[in-house]
């Protein structure tokens, strides 16, 4: 039976559930049988559940953009990830535990983002090339060194961004193994290979402690002895002529150790699964590396590491002929809008060369990902050391995707590879 087959009798009912439980992306047939069901039959969807507060899930590219570009009418605030009802009333009561850009809605987000906005700048991250060289190599060599077997998505896509997030925050590599362990805790809450507790919420609350008793540590550091790296900015940061808060501080240093590793790397070991599955893809991009660039991009689009993000209407606002009205919470679905047919020829295949490519895996507008240049970077450098020694490649076990609802990718990825 095909994968299609498989989900032929999905209701309308079923495929607006599947976005409250991380099963779902650990398997995409299911995921884009829901979503092409939602995008053709349901496109502004009203989900209801015990266990969560009610929301529309927005699947088409197009009212995803209407949304993103309307920052007024629709906030972050006050919930920008979807949680159960347990976590929406302890927000509620307590505060979020620490405070990032993708829980802030302007003037807060906009004084907060240009905090770091110049660091980003491409006359900046320019600065980094040595260094995203030099790290790509690494990346090879231990390819070469293992014999032709590996699993990319542990060995080499974990490891690669998080060496350039620690070269940016400024930390030392010693760290790294305490960094990966607390993202997936963070990412991976509802994973039993990533979990802290089985209590979710429990093992969230006690990850978030751990980065908080490190970065505090950070902080007072770089306050004593400031440096030019990142942290140096985040630690003596200054916003509206006063210093930077402690929860807005942490999620700083949170969304930069976490956020610009977990979806970089989701990336990398998605797109080389893709390459692998399509080998005429494979062929083309070897064949001429100016395709780097299209190609990076259709690897972003095709796995979309940030899966959603929330919205609360402040207005009565038509989506699609329905009203959703103020205080009504929306989810958007990046996957979904980046496999939308009316936007993207063919959604469905991959191609290295695919231009316009209209992907919203950045989101848009005021909330566009800071890192996005910095993850492309990442991704030219890593594939354009790795692509042209890459002889031949083919999966050597099963490719397992991470449970989660927020930000997901494989996290296992063992191939069989020849290098020249």
């Amino acid at each position: 039976m095909t994968d299609s087959a498989r989900y032929a009798d999905l209701t309308l009912e079923q495929a607006g559930q599947a976005f409250l439980s991380g099963d779902t992306f650990t398997d995409e047939a299911l995921f884009h049988a829901a979503t092409t069901k939602l995008r053709h039959e349901s496109p502004v969807h009203w989900v209801e559940h015990p266990d969560f507060n009610p929301f529309y899930v927005i699947t088409k590219h197009a009212d995803v953009l209407d949304i993103e570009l309307h920052p007024n009418e629709f906030l972050n605030a006050p919930r920008a990830i979807l949680g159960n009802k347990e976590a929406d009333a302890m927000r509620a009561m307590q505060g979020h535990l620490v405070k990032s850009l993708v829980q802030m809605d302007d003037p807060e987000h906009r004084h907060h983002r240009n905090l770091t906005a110049d660091w980003f700048l491409p006359k900046n991250l320019a600065k980094l090339d040595v260094r995203l060289a030099e790290l790509a190599e690494r990346s090879v060599q231990q390819m070469l060194d293992a014999g032709g077997t590996v699993d990319f998505a542990t060995d080499i896509a974990m490891e690669y961004p998080l060496y350039v997030i620690l070269a940016i925050l400024g930390l030392p590599e010693s760290d790294y193994p305490r960094m990966l362990k607390l993202t997936q805790e963070l990412f991976g809450a509802d994973d039993d290979d990533f979990k802290r507790d089985d209590d979710v919420l429990a093992g969230i609350i006690q990850t978030v402690a751990d980065f908080v008793a490190y970065f505090d540590g950070i902080t007072a550091d770089r306050q004593a002895n400031p440096t030019d790296d990142l942290a140096s900015v985040i630690a003596n940061g200054v916003v509206d002529g006063q210093p930077i808060g402690h929860k807005e501080q942490l999620g700083y240093y949170i969304i930069t150790a976490t956020a610009g590793h977990d979806t970089t790397s989701n990336s990398m070991s998605g797109g080389l699964k893709a390459l692998i599955e399509n080998p005429d893809q494979l062929a083309r991009l070897k064949a001429d590396p100016s395709l780097m660039a299209t190609a990076v991009d259709e690897m972003i689009r095709w796995t979309s590491p940030v899966k959603h993000f929330m919205r609360t209407a402040t207005v009565d606002y038509e989506v699609r002929g329905t009203t959703i009205k103020a205080g009504q919470d929306v989810l958007l679905s990046y996957w979904s809008a980046n496999r939308d047919e009316d936007v993207f020829p063919d959604p469905f295949t991959f191609d290295v060369g695919r231009t316009p490519n209209k992907h919203l895996a950045f989101g848009f507008g005021v909330h566009f990902c800071l890192g996005a240049m910095l993850a492309r970077m990442e991704m030219k450098a890593l594939f354009g050391a790795l692509i042209p020694r890459l002889a031949s490649a083919e999966l050597a076990g099963p490719a397992e995707l991470s449970r989660s609802t927020f930000v997901s990718g494989f996290k296992r990825l063992p191939i069989r590879y020849e290098m020249t």
